[in-house]
């Protein structure tokens, strides 16, 4: 067996950030997805480490290592460092020398440019495809529009963050641009990670309402109703905020 493949039988625990005094406490393990037989092992420990840093349980401010996260996933540290690459590309976490990788502290701030980049990408294409594209493509789109409402009604945030983003690929895919729908889904990936300073800001009630405004749209644009689409458009985008 690989050094990097998982182990048979082999359970991931929770993910623990490192500290000289060893006593921060654990991350829940039911947060972490479980690594499952797949060709790429990289790609199971990303898809995992993105579901705990959406949902909290890898904490702004602190520091992991690759050797620890590997056994605690089943895995060497080299998939995991490979895959603390990737985070580090996407600006979710820096390289500490010698230690491992800190998770960014983000505050309200930087939520907010986010959300104005966001709105100046999204808001002029949406616009745009609700004059062009027939009522027939958006009742299409539907089944994404109630997955987010039923992710939301299950309060898990990394459930919602996908579906979320599900739903704005493909409407922003009408678009026929691949390199508009790569840049705004990186942007709504990194909108999505948590803020420091506390737990998740983002409760049930609050996801539900977002995923409402999806199915509210989707109705308007089905219904060619500009005004009621613009309308929902810069209200879903100043929300983000």
């Amino acid at each position: 067996m690989r050094a990097d493949e998982t182990r048979p039988g082999a359970r991931p625990e929770s993910v623990r950030p490192v500290h000289a005094d060893d006593t921060y406490p654990a991350v829940r393990a039911e947060a972490v997805r479980p690594v499952v037989q797949r060709a790429s092992v990289r790609g199971q420990i990303l898809d995992a480490l993105r579901t705990a840093l959406v949902a909290g349980e890898l904490a702004p401010g602190e520091v992991y290592s690759a050797p620890a996260l590997g056994e605690r996933f089943g895995v060497s540290a080299t998939p995991v460092r490979e895959a603390m690459q990737q985070l580090a590309l996407e600006g979710a976490v820096e390289v500490v020398p010698n230690r491992g990788f800190r998770v960014i502290e983000r505050g309200t701030r930087e939520l907010a440019e986010l959300a104005e980049i966001r709105g100046l990408i999204e808001v002029p294409v949406m616009l745009r495809l609700a004059r062009t594209v027939p009522a027939a493509r958006w009742a299409e789109l539907r089944p994404l529009a109630e997955a987010t409402v039923r992710a939301a009604s299950s309060g898990c945030r990394a459930t919602y963050a996908e579906s979320d983003r599900s739903f704005h690929r493909a409407v922003l895919a009408l678009a026929g641009n691949a390199q508009l729908v790569r840049i705004a889904d990186d942007l709504h990936r990194r909108a999505q990670w948590p803020l420091v300073g506390g737990p998740v800001s983002r409760g049930r009630a609050d996801l539900v309402a977002d995923a409402a405004e999806h199915t509210a749209l989707l109705e308007a644009l089905i219904a060619e109703d500009l005004t009621v689409v613009q309308a929902l458009v810069l209200e879903h985008f100043a929300g983000a905020s």
